[in-house]
């Protein structure tokens, strides 16, 4: 026997097998069988088409890898793929499952939350209650867990996320029930819009950063006017400065067991921790969610020697003064 034929033959035989066996696999690399359970498939942004692919194999979507790979690459849709999530099953055909993510997700249904600035806690609860669905009481549970920080405008330990909430129209998913899951959403939102503001100022200005979200609020709850926010900024800085008590009744207002907008005289001589006519310096937390352009005031207080402010006014102005005498002036022209 001529061995060197015999080896030749064997050689060929053996290539021949791994060709038709690789011709096999590769068929059915574009096949499917077994059930077709639905599933929810997500692209993430940015995506490749290997880690697509990879993620489908895993998820049990398509049977094969790296065939399904080179199968996507001669497809022409590698770079049509959307990000996104879909609806899909187990054991689809490649050229199926391709196809799908090159189709726009439907949009998910979503509720439309405003928060205006201004809002407290409670009133944010309310809000939540009624457009997303989910219990005031459970929301306020949620946030007053006295897990949540937001280093270095809420540090932790700080409890409480008044203020923090940041006032936004957002989009929310429908059927939302989860409210860690708003409160987060509101939170990132806070984060989102305070990263452009010049917090270097705090420090210069004899605060921390949650103390001038403090401060925010209570420019919020005052100002009735834009032109009026840094001005009473200033006032409170230059009052914290004196050593002056603030003398603000929005924090009594915050503060009041009957919330009703007024102010009896027996609020008026609280003990309370936030009846800022008694007790010297700031409130120990905010009243309110201050929007971007109180923040931006509490870091940018106008310059003045002003001490004093009254509202004044059909326009909701205040008039500004440095003497009690001029203020008592102004009082008495404003309010009568």
């Amino acid at each position: 026997m001529n061995w060197g034929v015999a080896l030749g033959l064997v050689f060929l035989l053996l290539v021949g097998g791994a060709i038709v066996a690789g011709i096999r696999y590769y068929a059915w690399c574009q096949g499917a069988s077994g059930p077709q359970r639905p599933l929810s498939f997500t692209v993430p942004e940015g995506a490749t088409g290997g880690e697509v692919v990879t993620a489908l194999h895993e998820e049990g979507v398509i049977r094969c890898g790296t065939v399904s790979t080179w199968l996507l690459r001669t497809s022409g849709l590698q770079d049509q793929i959307l990000a996104g999530t879909y609806d899909l099953t187990t054991n689809m055909v490649p050229e199926d499952a391709f196809k799908a993510l090159t189709e726009p997700p439907p949009p998910v249904p979503t509720v439309r939350l405003t928060i205006p600035e201004g809002y407290r806690l409670t009133q944010i609860a309310d809000r939540v209650a009624e457009v997303v669905g989910i219990p005031a009481a459970r929301f306020l549970r949620a946030a007053d867990d006295g897990s949540w920080s937001l280093p270095p405008y809420l540090p932790d330990g700080e409890g409480s996320l008044e203020g923090f909430l940041f006032p936004q129209t957002y989009q929310i998913v429908k059927g939302t029930r989860d409210p860690d899951a708003v409160i987060q959403r509101l939170l990132d939102e806070f984060r989102t819009e305070a990263e452009g503001l010049n917090w270097d100022n705090a420090e210069k200005l004899g605060v921390t950063p949650y103390e001038a979200v403090i401060i925010a609020s209570m420019i919020e709850k005052e100002a009735k006017v834009p032109k009026d926010r840094p001005l009473i900024a200033g006032v409170i800085y230059n009052r914290l400065r004196e050593g002056m008590t603030l003398g603000i009744d929005a924090t009594l207002l915050y503060d009041d067991p009957t919330p009703d907008g007024q102010l009896s005289s027996s609020d008026l001589e609280s003990d309370g921790p936030y009846n800022t006519r008694r007790n010297p310096g700031l409130p120990p937390t905010p009243i309110a969610s201050p929007g971007l352009a109180s923040l931006e005031s509490a870091l940018n207080p106008a310059k003045t020697d002003y001490l004093y402010y009254v509202l004044c006014g059909a326009d909701g102005h205040h008039e500004f003064s440095v003497t009690y005498e001029q203020h008592l002036a102004n009082v008495q022209r404003c309010l009568g």
